[in-house]
């Protein structure tokens, strides 16, 4: 396995990885036909994190963590780790670099998440933009009990295709939980948690500026976007997070003296 740069803080662990290691990853994973969880983690997986078990024992799984929040990489630097700007990755700029890359390789990608209709209307794009890519998607809007026979048929249209890519975009928690449930019976390379990577694609939800991405703003751009979804997660989170780094500050002050 790629060796990797990695730290932790804030009561997780992260990789420091930038877009070309990340797509190099994914060619390792390919290569040596391993199957790699490729997460990521943000303010709001922290919160979920320390809450929910279920999401501990999904980033137990997971073989490399990116960081997806400028301000993890500005806490990670208050703390005295070296991050760069280009170590936060997040979907809405990784997404055309990944697609170009796999299509001069020939990856197969699936994608399964969204609305019923999004995901093939994002795809759609991304086929037009990126010639000779081949995807395949399957809506999220499933009873993603592991027996139920929606979830049964989701996992035969993806072992069918055979991918070497899978993306899963059914949000924070939904898609680590359903991962974690059918990793044994998924049959692909480089699983990665997407979130809402083809809904950005496919327009039905409005991509912030990529400079507020740079300068740890974008938040403010999707709480504008979708309050009533979002307001819980950016206003109320925070405070729970703020504990955790407080109590880092503290130990890593403690140490020092």
């Amino acid at each position: 396995m790629m060796q990797t740069s990695a730290y932790k803080y804030l009561g997780v662990q992260v990789n420091a990885l930038s877009i070309p290691e990340l797509n190099s990853l994914i060619a390792e994973s390919i290569e040596q036909n391993q199957k790699w969880i490729i997460a990521n983690h943000n303010l709001h997986s922290l919160y979920l994190y320390h809450k929910d078990p279920k999401m501990q024992a999904f980033y137990a799984k997971a073989d490399y963590i990116h960081i997806d929040s400028m301000p993890l990489i500005l806490i990670g630097k208050l703390l005295g780790f070296p991050l760069k700007r280009e170590q936060r990755v997040t979907y809405a700029d990784w997404v055309c670099p990944l697609m170009a890359e796999a299509a001069s390789k020939s990856w197969r990608v699936f994608y399964l998440g969204s609305k019923p209709g999004v995901a093939e209307q994002g795809a759609s794009i991304l086929r037009q933009k990126f010639p000779g890519l081949q995807v395949a998607c399957a809506h999220g809007y499933i009873d993603i009990c592991q027996d139920s026979e929606d979830n049964l048929a989701t996992l035969a249209a993806i072992n069918a295709y055979k991918p070497h890519v899978l993306m899963v975009g059914m949000s924070m928690p939904r898609q680590e939980h359903w991962i974690l449930d059918n990793l044994e019976q998924i049959h692909t390379n480089a699983i990665l948690t997407s979130g809402a990577c083809i809904d950005y694609v496919a327009g039905v939800v409005p991509t912030p500026p990529r400079w507020m991405g740079r300068f740890g703003l974008e938040w403010s751009y999707r709480l504008l976007s979708e309050p009533k979804r979002l307001w819980k997660r950016y206003l109320l989170e925070p405070w729970f997070l703020a504990t955790l780094l407080l109590r880092e500050i503290w130990s890593f002050t403690s140490q020092a003296k």
